[in-house]
Parts: structure tokens; C-alpha cells; sequence
């Protein structure tokens, strides 16, 4: 069979290819489901009561498309953050905001900074519209954020990608070293400013909302995937200037974030007391998983998300192999892509169900490989 011959010469010229292999291919290609998923930094914890209750209220409505505006849910984001509903834009998921950025800004051989090693999504995006990937090395596993400004000055880039905290290595920078990073950034220069695991990191992670609200080249995304427990829905937002935010509004799918996705964030940012308690048990499960890796003799990395990631002490060989054998056992972990990252593996918090399989089978897959 012929192939078509009107794709356009990028989309011919790209691999099909996933940032991330799914469990579920896994447990497919294995013929049987794993038994502590814990490597998708997702919440094992699940969303609040009060979420499941919303969404079962609101399941005989899912007929309705969801409201194209976002309305009550971007009017409750502002309440909560403090400003305005212009400011605020929701999209599914940080990975769906972080493709409209880029589309706005990226064209063909354009130049993107971003970590060498850092969150493959984005990365996915800057090769879908033909930009230009220049990539910087973690220092002391984490994010540079002295070789990020040069490299953005250097290119003179129009766009430049941090996650704080971030993926994968669970590092972060303090509140002021990121907004002096921001300070020092091209006026011409966007920062997306990727903060996903802020809610369950150290309290002077994040800059104070208003730290850049008058700053049309930040942009800083948020999520519902992973404290409030909601990755399945698909549900994000960002926030930055209104003018920067009604751009979003000339490229967006309007009925991207679905009804169910909407009823259930605006219950689950209605309940802090919900994500407060989630956020402890983040917290005690990162000790207990540190706490597992030592005694086994590996190494934790300090911590700042949902995740921890643990230094097998050796080459990457060496982290795929002991990856593959706890995958074997039925625990599902995962590893960053790149030298000298994935000399680590990377195993997300869970409740302590799955982090009995983890303290049971990381002995047997270490003696497997040794």
C-alpha cells in the first residue's frame, strides 16, 4: 500500500513515536496487570470524596458538551490565586498548555531552551512545529538555571522552558532564585514556567502568584494530575498576563476540557483540606521510599514532588537493568532518559500497599542484577 503523499514534508520527516511508554502497553505486552503501579507520578491517593461525590452528581449531565469558557472554573482559580479571571486560561493537562505555547511561538528551526533531560513532552511539542531544541545539562541534578539564561541569550530565544520542581530528578531551586532567573530573561524571551508539584514542595518553592502577573513573557502552568489526584481527567491551567492569556483563545480547543473534568477540578480545588492531607501522606511516603532505598543500599535524591529519585550508584546499564527486573515483579517504576540522570531510577509515592511490594521485591530484582 501506497503512503499519502500530502502530509507536510515535517510531519514525514518526524518518528511515531510517544514520550512515554504507557503501564498499560506493559501490562498488555506481559499479559497481566502490575501490582504496585508506581512510577507515573500519579496520586495512588485518588481524588477527595467530595470530588467523587461532585462527579457522580454531575454524571447524568455528561450528555452536555463542557462549557467551552471554563467559566465557573477559571472564576474559582482566580479567587484562589488572587487575581483575576482574565489571567487565567485552563487547558487538558499541563502537556495540552504547554502544546498551545508553543504553537504560538514555535516555527520552523526556531531556537527552545530547555534542561537536557527534562520533561519530554515539551520537547515533543518544539519538534512537532519544527523548532530547534537547544538543551542544557542538569548541574548537581538540577536544572541550570546560570546555563538556561546563557544559552537563551546566546540564541537569542524567544522561548524558554523550567519546571520548578521538577522531572525527574524531584530537585527544585528556591522562590527568589527563580524570579531572579525571570528578572535576568530577554523582555522578548518567554518563560514557561512549568509548576506541577508546587502545591507539595518546601513552602518558598514557589514565587508569590503576583511575583510576575504584570509580566507578559511568564507564563506559569499549574495542575490537577498530581496533588489533587485527577490525571485521568486531564485538567490544567496557567496564568500570566491577559494579554498573554486571550492568546490562548486564537489557537485552544474549546471543548478540550471536558464537563466531567471541570465539575470535578472546581471540587477539587474547593477542598484544601483534602489536598493539605494528601500532601502529608505525599510527604511520609517520600521518607518511607528514601528510607527503603538506603537500607538496600542505593541513595535518595532529596525530594520537592511527588517522587523520588534514587541513585543506583552506577551507569545506566546498571538503573535499566534493576528497572526492568522490578517491572518483572510487578512493580511498575520508571528512569530518566539521559547521562548522567538515568544513572537513577524514579519511583512515585503510593499508598502503603504498593510500597510493601516495593519494600518486598527491590531486594530480589537487586540480587538479580548484582
Amino acid at each position: 500500500m501506497s503512503e499519502f503523499s500530502r502530509f507536510t514534508p515535517l510531519v514525514q520527516s518526524l518518528p511515531a513515536t510517544v514520550p512515554f511508554v504507557g503501564p498499560e502497553t506493559q501490562e498488555r505486552a506481559a499479559g497481566k496487570e502490575f501490582r504496585a503501579r508506581i512510577g507515573a507520578n500519579e496520586s495512588g491517593f485518588g481524588p477527595a470524596p467530595s470530588v467523587k461525590a461532585a462527579m457522580r452528581a454531575a454524571a447524568n449531565e455528561v450528555w452536555k458538551y463542557g462549557d467551552p469558557e471554563n467559566h465557573d472554573l477559571r472564576a474559582a482559580l482566580a479567587g484562589h490565586l488572587g487575581i483575576t479571571m482574565d489571567h487565567v486560561v485552563v487547558g487538558e493537562g499541563i502537556d495540552g498548555l504547554l502544546g498551545l505555547v508553543v504553537r504560538q511561538i514555535v516555527g520552523p528551526d526556531t531556537a527552545v531552551v530547555t534542561s537536557l533531560g527534562a520533561y519530554p513532552t515539551f520537547n515533543f511539542h518544539v519538534a512537532g512545529f519544527g523548532g530547534h531544541l537547544v538543551t542544557v545539562p542538569y548541574r548537581d541534578d538540577k536544572e541550570d538555571l546560570d546555563g538556561l539564561l546563557e544559552a537563551v541569550r546566546r540564541e537569542n530565544a524567544p522561548l524558554v522552558f523550567l519546571a520548578n520542581p521538577d522531572n525527574p530528578m524531584g530537585s527544585w531551586h528556591a522562590g527568589d532564585a527563580v524570579a531572579a532567573f525571570a528578572d535576568a530573561l530577554p523582555e522578548d524571551t518567554m518563560l514557561v514556567l512549568d509548576e506541577a508539584y508546587g502545591e507539595m514542595a518546601p513552602e518558598d518553592t514557589l514565587p508569590p502568584v503576583t511575583a510576575f502577573i504584570d509580566r507578559p513573557n511568564i507564563i506559569r502552568m499549574r495542575t490537577f494530575s498530581k496533588g489533587y489526584g485527577l490525571a485521568g481527567l486531564r485538567c490544567g491551567y496557567a496564568f500570566g498576563t491577559p494579554e498573554t492569556i486571550v492568546s490562548f483563545n486564537k489557537v485552544r480547543n474549546h471543548f478540550g476540557v471536558n464537563k466531567m473534568a471541570q465539575v470535578a477540578a472546581l471540587a477539587a480545588l474547593q477542598d484544601q483540606a483534602y489536598l493539605g492531607a494528601v500532601c502529608s501522606k505525599i510527604d511520609v511516603a517520600r521518607r518511607r521510599i528514601a528510607e527503603i532505598a538506603r537500607v538496600n543500599g542505593l541513595e535518595p535524591l532529596p525530594s520537592a514532588t511527588n517522587f523520588v529519585a534514587i541513585d543506583c550508584g552506577r551507569d545506566d546499564a546498571f538503573a535499566t537493568a534493576l528497572l526492568n527486573a522490578l517491572v518483572a515483579r510487578g512493580v511498575f517504576v520508571r528512569m530518566p532518559g539521559v547521562s548522567p540522570l538515568n544513572r537513577c531510577i524514579r519511583i512515585s509515592v503510593g499508598p502503603e500497599e504498593a510500597l510493601d511490594i516495593l519494600e518486598a521485591e527491590l531486594p530480589p530484582a537487586l540480587t538479580a542484577v548484582s
